[in-house]
């Protein structure tokens, strides 16, 4: 029998119960200073506290590869886990408690501290559970919280797959070398036996799996897999090697198959989940702005140029699907027709995208004034709320521009359309170079996250501030 190891947000339980632990210390040390206490709100507090660490948890994946984790990179995530837990404790008090007076110095207090704890103890909790694998390792193995592997591998791939294997709970208590004879040793774990032996040693020894890296062209001999399988020994196939640049990879079932997954971004349906929970807030948000805006926005660009309030365009989205954008009209009734004029001036290169300094299309005064605070996005929350459109991702394409696209272009719409994302806090007006924007959007789909969303939202309201060009 094989306990399968588990890969969901359950499997880090351990980092879970410290990080409660931590920001409950926090919260009670904290209040301690407050001048009016309340020890049934204090209760409550405490309990949405750890209910709130369960939910960020489950959504962000603020665990994974927690174990892996330098000093440094756990400082960030630990403040990053903690702030998005104090934000939704604030929304919280204001929305249902209706405390509308929130203290900045304690909550400010109450940060430093939680963040302060959840590092301390995840790197601390980390530190002795090295420790103490490290203690078993060295005594042999002998203990059932390792799993006792032999590896079955080519010479030159030995040292990368122990690297790579290097603080878990395995053990490694043997080689076995495909191809043919070689060391008797290799970094200090001996050669057990060859493909022809390996049976009789994995029978009569303590050995909880084989764990199999082959070249292609190279497969497994039938003899020896059935005979790990009529021991009741779990067989461990390497899929492959691949860098970080090709992607993620998963194995799932398709109908009746298991299939092996590869993409460039693979996340969890709980994460999208609350991805398009919170377009579905900013969506209804972003409407009823756009509906106060137009009371002010569309008089004036009806005086400036009589016609249609509102632009609509066709773009390509996700993976190809087209939709109908819509936008605050900034240009005259003509900009279309009088872009082909204007190409020649065009700022980026190959025509993949338009962008002049100085355009005549555009409205004065109105068409001017809403581009540079990106009021003209606004109509976009419809698409957002419609699903055709995120808050945060990629910029759309129009129609003329996807037929452009070579294959590696195509990749930017691995994701939905975002009314801002990465390019667009990245220095927009400065770039000139398509691949360069292919290079941004393609980072924020393989380095996804809700954190990543959160940084480029509040960049996005400092670029708007400062009118750093048109998103």
């Amino acid at each position: 029998m094989y306990r399968l190891f588990d890969s969901r947000w359950l499997k880090h339980i351990d980092f879970l119960i410290l990080d409660s632990l931590a920001l409950l210390m926090s919260f009670l040390f904290s209040s301690m200073f407050r001048t009016v206490k309340n020890f049934d709100f204090t209760f409550r507090v405490s309990f949405l506290l750890l209910v709130l660490n369960v939910f960020v948890a489950f959504f962000d994946e603020n665990y994974h590869g927690v174990l892996k984790r330098g000093y440094l990179q756990e400082l960030k995530k630990s403040g990053a886990h903690v702030f998005f837990i104090l934000i939704l404790l604030i929304l919280y008090l204001y929305f249902v408690e209706s405390v509308v007076r929130v203290s900045v110095r304690f909550f400010s207090v109450l940060f430093a501290l939680s963040w302060t704890a959840v590092w301390g103890l995840r790197c601390g909790y980390k530190a002795l559970r090295r420790r103490s694998l490290n203690r078993l390792k060295q005594a042999g193995g002998k203990s059932e919280r390792l799993y006792q592997l032999v590896l079955l591998a080519v010479q030159d791939d030995i040292g990368e797959i122990l690297k790579n294997l290097q603080g878990s709970d395995v053990y490694v208590r043997g080689i076995c070398l495909a191809g043919g004879p070689g060391p008797r040793e290799i970094e200090g774990i001996p050669v057990v036996a060859d493909m022809e032996d390996l049976p009789d040693y994995i029978k009569n020894n303590v050995v909880d799996g084989l764990l199999v890296s082959l070249p292609r062209g190279m497969e497994l001999p039938e003899r020896l897999r059935d005979a790990c399988l009529s021991m009741g020994v779990p067989i461990h196939k390497v899929l492959g090697w691949y860098s970080s640049a090709e992607g993620d990879q998963v194995v799932e079932r398709m109908g009746s198959y298991a299939v092996l997954t590869q993409s460039i971004r693979i996340v969890k349906a709980r994460q999208l989940f609350l991805k398009r929970l919170v377009d579905i807030c900013a969506g209804v948000v972003g409407v009823v702005v756009t509906g106060l805006c137009f009371l002010f926005v569309a008089p004036a660009i009806y005086r400036k140029s009589p016609g249609p309030v509102f632009f609509s365009q066709i773009r390509v989205g996700k993976n190809g699907r087209k939709f109908r954008i819509y936008k605050f009209r900034s240009m005259y009734m003509d900009a279309e027709k009088r872009k082909q004029e204007l190409m020649e001036q065009n700022k980026i290169k190959d025509g993949m995208m338009f962008k002049i300094d100085n355009d005549p299309r555009i409205i004065p005064g109105i068409g001017n004034f809403i581009r540079d605070y990106s009021i003209d996005e606004l109509p976009q929350f419809w698409n957002v709320l419609k699903g055709e459109m995120s808050l945060i991702g990629t910029r759309p394409p129009t129609v003329e521009e996807y037929e452009k696209y070579d294959y590696h272009h195509k990749r930017r719409l691995a994701i939905k359309p975002g009314i801002t994302g990465m390019w667009q806090v990245s220095g927009r007006s400065n770039v000139t170079d398509f691949e360069q924007v292919v290079a941004l959007d393609t980072r924020y789909i393989a380095d996804w996250s809700l954190e990543l969303d959160l940084k480029i939202l509040l960049r996005t309201m400092k670029v708007v501030l400062l009118k750093r060009g048109a998103m």
